[in-house]
């Protein structure tokens, strides 16, 4: 049984087997998304912010998942991609590349300040 993964911003849906782990499938939509642990929850790097309405598509929170990232962070629909596994069609959040978030805060700026000009 397969199941659709779209990721977000880039709005890039994969089909997934169903029991695929959300770090697997990012990889299989060629999506970078470093990690150190090999997908043993250990790093963190992989957290991913799973849209409301999907959160029934994902299997429930491992212990893992529970320990390191709490409660509090799990309700607001944070997930770890290396944890999580794919049960229905689900809609994921990535997040944004560090430098090219760090470039469009610069063009921001840039574009603020020119408005201030005129």
């Amino acid at each position: 049984m397969e199941a659709q993964v779209t990721f977000y911003p880039a709005e890039k849906p994969i089909k997934v087997r169903v029991g695929t782990s959300l770090l697997q499938a990012v990889h299989k939509a060629r999506i970078a998304m470093p990690t150190r642990c090999g997908g043993k929850a250990s790093c963190m790097m992989c957290k991913i912010q799973v849209e409301e309405d999907s959160s029934a598509a994902l299997s429930p929170p491992s212990a893992a998942e529970r320990r390191k990232l709490g409660m509090a962070e799990l309700e607001k629909g944070t997930r770890l991609a290396c944890q999580c596994k794919v049960l229905g069609d689900a809609a994921i959040r990535l997040p944004e590349n560090p430098l090219k978030a760090a470039i469009r805060r610069q063009m921001e700026l840039k574009a603020q300040e020119s408005d201030e000009l005129w």
